[in-house]
């Protein structure tokens, strides 16, 4: 049953080249917050539709100056580095961790504490587009739990995980679990607890296997977490070959790379997003195209820590899903858009090279660049896609996610040539006080 109907313009992608563009079109959303129909201008019915929902006041007219777009899918987000964003990206990444990072997440045990930062993050996501997040908590349950619940209330689609890091020899000793069988005994915990509260919310929360990243869990642990992953059917998240040091170590630990020790403890699925993943090699890429896991791609992170740029474009032509994320705090910012920005930027360097002594032949690495209707598919579809769930598209059958946005502050002194043209300025150039408002699952969650 139709409970109300947005009349507007709207850009989606259809797949990773092309995206399409409805001219005031009737989005109906059903009473479960997803889009029941679609009727485009010239549709026998279009009137009609149109009539009817504006004489029963269920109808909401967009302005010319707005548009849709999909909510963001953000597949890698550490919520409890939110504080320290902006905060010493210019540290050794040892640093960072041991001297900024680690402490601060040791402060989530306080509840006040991280009800204050946990809200403030999903507030701030929502109000940058992001409808989807996929979080890092802390190693501690009850605040992991907080976020979980703060997600629902708030209204963000969350999928959220309790950090597991056990490994004495790896983490420091005021911040860790406290030995394998008491991670995977608080994980299944945590997972049972989140599936209780899941049902509350219509946009619903889930929860996430989430080893930290070899480096920092004991074997035992990995097991114990690879076999809950099978046990609950849940999503996984982790880092996977993120660095040259860290590639390394795996290789030194368990003579295999990355991605194939996490799939010797049943950690690669359909449902697992790796992050950064910039060393993977040819028969990581095949193993990870056959599982359909997807990566997490971090292109601010990845310019600090990541000692690599992603090769985005060789990495998707072998069948490999490539999501977008912030990576809140190596990522210094909360939006999706710079993300989006950064990856083609990225890319672009990859290809042209950026030592200006080499030869111009010598410099790059030819077809690298991907182009903005490529990450805008990663940005939502990608994500979708990452996560078995019905979002990122404006069609029917997909979950009601939706940022409005005033093209207002966006210089129009000449109509463009094509829509696609708009879209490609909304996408650079808008900022969050753009995105008027914010919906997820056929509720308005945000407004400015």
């Amino acid at each position: 049953m139709i409970n109300t109907v947005i009349q507007g313009n709207a850009f989606y992608s259809i797949d990773f080249n092309n995206i399409k563009y409805i001219n005031n079109g009737l989005f109906c959303i059903d009473n479960e917050g997803g889009i029941e129909k679609v009727y485009e201008k010239g549709h026998t019915d279009y009137d009609s539709v149109r009539e009817k929902y504006l004489q029963g006041g269920k109808l909401k007219m967009l302005t010319d100056s707005e548009v849709m777009l999909p909510g963001f899918v953000d597949l890698h987000i550490h919520a409890s580095q939110w504080p320290q964003a902006g905060t010493a990206l210019d540290k050794p990444l040892e640093t960072w961790l041991g001297e900024y990072t680690f402490p601060l997440e040791a402060k989530f045990k306080d509840l006040k504490f991280a009800e204050e930062v946990y809200g403030d993050v999903v507030r701030t996501t929502l109000k940058h587009g992001t409808t989807t997040a996929m979080y890092l908590a802390t190693v501690d349950r009850e605040p992991s739990l907080l976020l979980a619940r703060l997600c629902g209330e708030t209204g963000q689609r969350g999928l959220v995980g309790k950090v597991v890091m056990d490994d004495p020899d790896s983490n420091p000793a005021f911040y860790r679990d406290a030995s394998p069988e008491k991670a995977v005994y608080e994980t299944e915990r945590f997972i049972n607890e989140v599936l209780e509260i899941q049902r509350v919310y219509k946009q619903k929360v889930y929860p996430v296997v989430t080893p930290r990243f070899i480096p920092c869990c004991t074997s035992e642990a990995l097991a114990g977490l690879g076999k809950l992953a099978y046990k609950y059917d849940a999503h996984v998240q982790t880092h996977c070959s993120e660095s040259d040091w860290a590639h390394q170590f795996v290789k030194e630990k368990y003579g295999m790379n990355d991605a194939q020790a996490l799939d010797s403890f049943g950690l690669i699925t359909d449902k697992t997003i790796i992050a950064h993943a910039p060393f993977l090699e040819p028969d990581d890429l095949k193993l990870i195209a056959y599982k359909k896991t997807t990566i997490a791609h971090s292109p601010l992170s990845n310019a600090y820590f990541a000692n690599s740029v992603l090769p985005f474009r060789d990495f998707s032509s072998k069948g490999v899903n490539i999501g977008m994320a912030t990576d809140i705090s190596g990522g210094y910012s909360p939006s999706m858009y710079k993300a989006v920005r950064q990856a083609v930027i990225s890319s672009r360097m990859l290809q042209e090279g950026v030592n200006p002594s080499l030869p111009r032949d010598e410099r790059g690495k030819a077809c690298s660049a991907i182009t903005i209707n490529n990450a805008f598919y990663s940005a939502t579809v990608a994500g979708g896609t990452a996560l078995n769930l019905p979002i990122g598209k404006l069609e029917k059958g997909y979950s009601f996610d939706v940022q409005i946005l005033s093209t207002e502050n966006i210089p129009q002194f000449y109509k463009e040539k094509t829509p696609e043209d708009l879209l490609h300025k909304i996408l650079l150039l808008s900022e969050s006080s753009d995105i008027k408002e914010v919906w997820v699952q056929g509720r308005r969650v945000a407004s400015s």
